[in-house]
């Protein structure tokens, strides 16, 4: 006789989806495709995160995708981020230096190229070649890019303390000014954002070029300049920026996770700033979508599935349930693919949610939350050794 558990997984079984994928005949659409043809393996992976993706714009969630590796040079953000930034369907963005500053290069009509990834390293030193594995361009590219950052963070609306979605904010201004005076048909992600007001978050914004300029420029100049990072209002905005979220739209957050990194969690660490640390309740992120070439069992942060996640607050448990999925792939293989799946449908066009210009009443809506908390926030700044004794 068949134990109530053994019952239940029958049950369970029946109601699965068949695998039965029909002969491909080259007339079907991206979503057909996706429909019947990727039933198992990293396939059903990659089925299981276009439907996370759609889901995330049928409930009108608020989607922060984040960035790491060389996406950039790679393209991706001209095949699938700006799309999806123009069509409102991505609300926040954290990225690395590196891909903002390396997306510029076009924007000063320097090209990228395919390279030999074999042709040997010295040998292309010699020549001034930077290579990227397969991707390659010339070293004048990056000393006309530091000019290029170099002279816009001179300017005098820059010479104050802010946060890094201001910094990339402003940046994306001064780029889309240049890149229509030099009649650039493919825009930069930077000025992109700036036009649909989509904060750009850098977690590590010292780790890349555009900051080793600021480097030169504090040295050039001394106390005549005056640009400042602020990383605690830099943290506490990602924070704002989420409980602002949660409690106005639509309240579901989803998180679009492109490769792991410094991007990847300094996103998810806003929900147990909230959660833990300010006291402020939350509940995690409501939908989980990773794409990452790691393993998930070597302990490193890059790769943890949402599960892990949520033991830290950062995910829901309906997340870890029915929301969440680990697509182990290269995200240049498979991004660009489920992107022309999804701006097939309704629901990847949207009215955008512009939260960079509501970001100062993020910020005072959480500190109005915080201020009310202030007496039981005092009492976790108070530690005596005694307590552990």
């Amino acid at each position: 006789m068949a134990t109530k558990t053994q019952q239940n997984l029958r049950q369970a079984y029946d109601k699965a989806r068949r695998v039965n994928p029909r002969p491909i005949t080259g007339r079907e659409t991206a979503l057909e495709l996706l429909e019947h043809a990727f039933g198992a393996y990293v396939g059903r992976q990659e089925r299981t995160a276009f439907e996370l993706m759609k889901r995330s714009l049928e409930e009108n969630a608020s989607v922060f995708l984040t960035l790491s590796g060389a996406m950039t040079p790679a393209g991706l953000h001209q095949s699938c981020l700006i799309p999806l930034v123009e069509s409102g369907a991505i609300s926040v963005i954290t990225t690395t230096g590196a891909n903002l500053y390396h997306d510029a290069h076009r924007a000063l009509k320097h090209h990228i190229r395919e390279v030999n990834p074999n042709a040997g390293d010295l040998q292309y030193r010699t020549a001034r070649i930077i290579r990227i594995y397969d991707l390659g361009f010339r070293e004048e590219v990056l000393l006309d890019t530091d000019r290029l950052f170099s002279a816009i963070i001179r300017q005098s609306e820059f010479q104050r303390r802010m946060t890094t979605p201001e910094f990339h904010y402003l940046l994306g201004k001064h780029m889309n000014a240049i890149e229509q005076e030099l009649g650039i048909e493919q825009p930069s992600l930077l000025s992109t954002c700036y036009r649909r007001a989509v904060p750009i978050f850098v977690g590590a914004v010292q780790d890349g070029s555009i900051f080793l300029n600021v480097v030169k420029l504090k040295k050039l100049f001394g106390s005549e300049f005056k640009f400042e990072l602020d990383i605690n209002d830099d943290v506490y905005a990602m924070a704002a920026i989420q409980h602002y979220c949660r409690h106005h739209f639509s309240k579901r957050m989803a998180i679009w996770i492109l490769g792991g990194g410094v991007p990847k969690n300094y996103t998810l660490q806003g929900e147990p700033l909230l959660d833990q640390i300010l006291n402020v309740p939350t509940q995690g992120f409501d939908i989980d979508v990773q794409f990452c070439v790691d393993p998930v069992d070597n302990g490193a942060l890059s790769s943890c599935p949402a599960g892990e996640g949520h033991t830290w607050g950062k995910v829901s448990a309906d997340a870890v349930e029915t929301g969440s999925v680990y697509c182990h792939c290269d995200v240049t293989a498979v991004f660009p693919w489920l992107t022309h799946a999804l701006m097939q449908t309704k629901v990847a066009r949207r009215k955008p949610f512009r939260l960079m210009e509501k970001l100062d009443e993020a910020i005072g809506f959480l500190d109005k939350d915080v201020a009310k908390r202030r007496k039981e926030l005092l009492a976790t700044v108070e530690w005596s050794v005694k307590e552990v004794k």
